[in-house]
């Protein structure tokens, strides 16, 4: 069954369309998983609290190799097996994240090298389809502007413009991901998602 993932910075809007794709997806009677990154697990909910630790220095490489860790525990015990037992997936995040954060943000090490540990992470999988919503900086700082920052949130303008400057990159590459523009009202970026997955794998939903 087909893997969705949803990639954007943080206040682009991920989990309220996440939320708003679920409810659709269950009027529709839909099997689907739900799993965010990183997380999804025991181990790499533990790793999660340790790289959103804001009192924890990490160097960038340890960062890098933590997130992967999490992803390759999620990627054996949840995700490959409810893939086949034939129910969606929708990730929160996947390793367009870390091509993004740790690739082009922190310039951890060259892009190749991250794409190489993304696929031995990932053993290789492939969303199906991908939602980038796309937000600038002063939007995402506007809309965040109540909430504490954690360790990854705290990285300033410069890391995060780099990040955006990314993410775009790696939509205007990858067929596969579908560039939106997170600005407009939530429930037309609703609808452009639930079109796109009409579309893409030709259901019949209402």
């Amino acid at each position: 069954m087909p893997l969705l993932s949803f990639e954007g910075i943080d206040g682009s809007g991920k989990s309220t369309q996440i939320d708003l794709l679920c409810n659709w997806f269950a009027k529709n009677d839909t099997p689907y998983l739900v799993f965010r990154e990183p997380g999804g697990t025991s181990l790499s909910e533990s790793i999660r609290s340790l790289l959103l630790d804001t009192n924890q220095q990490i160097n960038p490489v340890a960062e890098l190799l933590l997130f992967s860790a999490a992803r390759a525990q999620l990627i054996t015990e949840k995700i490959e097996p409810a893939l086949k037992e034939g129910k969606w997936i929708i990730l929160d995040r996947f390793f367009d994240s870390t091509t993004a954060y740790q690739g082009y943000g922190r310039a951890v090490l060259p892009l190749e090298q991250i794409h190489q540990l993304n696929a031995l992470a990932t053993n290789n999988l492939v969303p199906d389809l991908t939602i980038y919503l796309d937000i600038d900086y002063t939007v995402s700082i506007d809309r965040r502007k109540n909430a504490e920052n954690d360790r990854m949130e705290s990285g300033g303008k410069t890391f995060y413009e780099k990040i955006i400057q990314g993410y775009r990159t790696i939509a205007n590459s990858e067929p596969r991901v579908r560039h939106l523009d997170a600005s407009k009202e939530t429930d037309i970026i609703h609808k452009d998602i639930t079109q796109l997955i009409i579309e893409k794998f030709s259901v019949k939903w209402v």
